[in-house]
């Protein structure tokens, strides 16, 4: 029996790395109610917002409107979906849990949301969908996370649907209370053409590899500024994450960013930088990391003057044993 079970989670994991293309955590927006911009679309259905953070107290529900846009000349019948979802890779695509018979081992927002029937969405219009969530009473402190999904109504009523078939908007709950916030940077990289070093030959295509850990409870969106200095000048700044809403980081996952560098001439010592912030208590990251341009031609020129500082030497070392010689030659030709 157990081992069925875990056959069946890993046929469900394997189902949920298709990568969303209707919503990703870096550029949803939580849509006002009296919205009517969709944001994203399949062939028949477009669907917003695509995500939503909400703050619901344990013991308490709350309703979340999502509308639903019907682009065809006639009525459709839509069937809503209720999923959980995981961390698909580092880049912060999520990977919905498509069997409906599962759930995520942990942060379950799925097990929250009251199901829904069908719903008709008229003729080039648009329907507004309240979810349900309920957090019961026993609920943890903490970060759950989940899908609501619609697509056309089937002929069999099966909720058996794939991703490329529906639209999704995400859903982000946290539930107040004595959560753990802890983020972790593993990797402060920087990189030219995916190969990360100290120092580099030329300035061009320079980025930053920043890598987060996330080992609290509760979803995180790290942000702040990075900056480039030429000694004690500033000579670039970039706005980290500050995209609204910013994207987040599932707890036990990880997530990767690339920030483009600028502010680098041909030669000079520099260093990268960050400041970044997180979490409800505000705390603080701070790193730094000196990078130094020298060009090709740089290196060959010290290493030509080395080079010739050696034979130099060399030369005077022979120049001296020779004179030495002829100086004892002399002195006993005397004697």
């Amino acid at each position: 029996m157990i081992f069925k079970k875990r056959r069946s989670f890993i046929a469900t994991l394997g189902m949920g790395l298709i990568i969303l293309m209707q919503a990703s955590f870096g550029f949803a927006a939580t849509t006002p109610k009296n919205s009517q911009t969709p944001v994203t679309n399949t062939s028949v259905l477009k669907i917003s917002p695509l995500r939503t953070n909400v703050n619901i107290p344990a013991g308490t529900s709350q309703k979340v409107p999502v509308f639903i846009y019907n682009i065809t000349s006639s009525p459709m019948v839509v069937q809503a979906i209720e999923n959980d979802f995981i961390a698909g890779d580092e880049s912060g695509k999520p990977a919905l849990l498509l069997d409906p018979n599962s759930y995520a081992p942990t942060h379950s927002l799925k097990r929250f949301m009251i199901p829904l029937s069908n719903v008709t969405v008229p003729a080039n219009s648009s329907t507004e969908v309240d979810v349900t969530i309920t957090v019961p009473q026993t609920a943890q402190a903490g970060g759950y996370f989940g899908a609501l999904r619609f697509a056309p109504a089937s002929i069999d009523g099966s909720k058996s649907v794939n991703v490329g078939a529906s639209v999704s908007s995400l859903i982000l709950l946290t539930v107040p209370g004595d959560t753990v916030e802890k983020l972790t940077l593993t990797n402060f990289d920087v990189q030219q053409n995916g190969g990360t070093a100290t120092n580099f030959r030329t300035p061009n295509d320079l980025a930053l590899l920043l890598r987060f850990e996330n080992k609290g409870n509760l979803q995180e969106a790290p942000f702040g500024q990075i900056y480039v200095l030429k000694g004690n000048k500033n000579v670039y700044s970039y706005n980290f994450n500050d995209n609204d809403p910013k994207s987040e980081i599932l707890p036990d996952s990880a997530r990767k960013w690339n920030v483009p560098l600028k502010g680098f001439s041909k030669f000079g010592k520099y260093t990268v930088g960050a400041t970044i912030g997180y979490g409800t208590k505000s705390q603080n990251i701070e790193i730094r990391k000196t990078v130094w341009i020298i060009p090709t031609v740089y290196i060959l020129a010290v290493v030509g003057a080395i080079l010739l500082i050696v034979l130099l030497a060399v030369g005077l070392y022979l120049f001296l044993k020779s004179y030495k010689r002829k100086i004892l030659r002399s002195s006993r030709r005397r004697y």
